[in-house]
C-alpha cells in the first residue's frame, strides 16, 4: 500500500510539511509506503473547462507543461492520498486547488478513477479561516467518490513561523490519529 502526499505550501520546509511528516509517520509504522509531492511554489495552471479530458479519456489534462498529469498518475496509483495547504485567505493555496481542479476533472471524465481510495486533508493555519481550507479539501474527496477517515480534531495545526506547529501539541496529536487511522482504513479495504 502506498499514501501520497501532495504539499502544497510553497515554504516546502514550512508547517504544512511538518504536519504532513506526522501523519506519514504513522502510516510509515504500520508497513504503508509514503511519498510526499512538493506542489505549492510550482507554476501550475488552473483548469480552463476545455474538456479535452472527457473526449481523450487517458487519465490526462491537455494542459501539460507543468506537474498535475504527474501529480494525476501519482494519485491514480496511491491507495490514499493526503491534501495539504497552507491557510490562505481562509482558503488553500492556489496551486493546491488548480492540481484539484484539473486532477478531479480528469478522474471524473475517466470512470471516477479515486473512487474508493482513501483521502486526508491537511491544514496548517496562523489563526482562522482553516476549516473552510479543510472543507474545500474534503469536498474533492467527496466528489472524487473518495472515504476520508476522521482524526480526534480537524485536521488542522496552528503555527505562523517555521515549526511552530510543533508547538501546538494537540495539532500535533491530531496528525498522529490521523495517520493511525488512515493506517487502520487503509488495512481494511486492502484485506
Amino acid at each position: 500500500m502506498k499514501v501520497v502526499a501532495f504539499n502544497g505550501s510553497p515554504r516546502k520546509e514550512g508547517n504544512t510539511a511538518s504536519l504532513i511528516k506526522h501523519v506519514l509517520e504513522e502510516l510509515e509504522k504500520e508497513g504503508i509506503e509514503t511519498e510526499t509531492v512538493q506542489v505549492g511554489g510550482k507554476s501550475i495552471h488552473g483548469c480552463t473547462a476545455c474538456t479535452k479530458c472527457f473526449e481523450n479519456k487517458d487519465r490526462k489534462c491537455v494542459i501539460d507543461k507543468d506537474i498535475v498529469n504527474d501529480c494525476i498518475e501519482k494519485m491514480f496509483e496511491a491507495d490514499g492520498i493526503i491534501l495539504a495547504s497552507p491557510t490562505y485567505f481562509a482558503d488553500l493555496t492556489p496551486e493546491l486547488k488548480a492540481l484539484m481542479d484539473r486532477a478531479g476533472f480528469v478522474a471524473i471524465a475517466n470512470g471516477s478513477i479515486f473512487k474508493r481510495k482513501v483521502g486526508a486533508a491537511v491544514v496548517a493555519v496562523r489563526r482562522a479561516g482553516a476549516v473552510h481550507a479543510f472543507d474545500s479539501i474534503n469536498h474533492f474527496f467527496t466528489i472524487s467518490q473518495m472515504i476520508i477517515p476522521g482524526s480526534s480534531y480537524w485536521n488542522i495545526g496552528i503555527g505562523l513561523a517555521e515549526g511552530d506547529v510543533e508547538k501546538d501539541e494537540e495539532g500535533v496529536q491530531t496528525m498522529q490519529v490521523l495517520g493511525q487511522n488512515m493506517a487502520w482504513l487503509l488495512k481494511k479495504l486492502n484485506a
